[in-house]
């Protein structure tokens, strides 16, 4: 029988729109990280001829190999991952991904022609990759991202026996591994300077850079809690019974596992429905077996 509108079934399929102020902050925090993330790299990196891992360090690459614009290798070579964060984490996360990557290709266009602060290589890998690593932290603690080669981990470790972070190591080795035959293996050396520093200082950013997240919610909404997570985040939950040990009351506690990219929109999902609900949410290393994957929300 369908639910009547109104329900708690029927409410927490419908997205809430967020307020005026809330899409304005959003806007505004990855305006900035991406700005940040520009700055990194045409005043610190790219002119020194080191490069970041995922997308931007193959952007780098291929500019430095055609002379073409960074700003429109970083745009195209990420258009791809859009649709697939778009059908795996969903539209708010897919609008955010885009407009941080136009602001950060607009941005590396204007800043090109400026001249780089410094051109020592090692100043420019450490305060490329601490500006770099803030820049990104930002964008992905605001629900977005700036690199697609994330999101293509998360689907072939479903399909391997590698981890995320093992897949996104991978990559990047062998991005970071090709800027020696491009630019020289001193300069690859500092690349990787300046990727650990920048890995180092997202992880600072967002307060844990782990892929997968375990959370933990009680709630007298569990219900709704629970369908919400499944029906709008895609995720599967599991109900566990609980006791208060000071009221001695029964509590249902809502468990379920999501990726980082996903956290932000959970915690919103959990302050919309229910404000005083406990959360708590932590890192996991690894994922393995049960129903991890994710249901299709489109």
């Amino acid at each position: 029988m369908a639910s009547s509108p109104g329900t708690p079934a029927e409410a927490c399929r419908q997205h809430k729109r967020s307020t005026k102020l809330q899409i304005v902050s959003r806007a505004l925090l990855i305006f900035l990280g991406a700005a940040l993330v520009s700055v990194g790299l045409e005043i610190f990196l790219v002119p020194n001829h080191i490069i970041d891992g995922g997308v931007v360090g193959i952007s780098i690459i291929s500019q430095h190999l055609t002379g073409l614009p960074l700003g429109l290798f970083l745009t195209v070579i990420n258009l791809p991952f859009l649709y697939i964060g778009y059908k795996q984490i969903g539209k708010t996360f897919a609008l955010s991904t885009l407009y941080g990557v136009i602001v950060m290709s607009v941005g590396t266009a204007l800043l090109h022609p400026v001249a780089p602060i410094t051109i020592d290589p090692l100043l420019a890998a450490v305060f490329g990759g601490i500006i770099l690593g803030i820049g990104v932290g930002m964008v992905i603690r605001t629900g977005g991202s700036l690199d697609g080669t994330e999101i293509v981990a998360i689907l072939l470790n479903k399909r391997s026996p590698f981890s995320v972070g093992e897949i996104v190591l991978f990559f990047n080795l062998f991005i970071l591994g090709s800027a020696g035959f491009v630019f020289g293996w001193d300069r690859a050396m500092y690349s990787l300077i300046a990727y650990y520093i920048a890995f180092k200082m997202i992880d600072l950013t967002i307060e844990g850079f782990n892929e997968s997240k375990s959370v933990w919610i009680i709630s007298d909404e569990y219900r709704t809690l629970g369908d919400a997570i499944l029906n709008r985040l895609g995720r599967g939950v599991t109900y566990l019974s609980g006791e208060g040990a000071y009221t001695g009351d029964d509590k249902q506690v809502i468990f379920c596992v999501v990726t980082r990219l996903e956290e932000a929109k959970l915690k919103s999902i959990v302050e919309e429905l229910d404000p005083s609900a406990f959360l708590a949410i932590g890192n996991i290393h690894d994922v393995r077996g049960g129903r991890f994957k994710k249901k299709d929300i489109h």
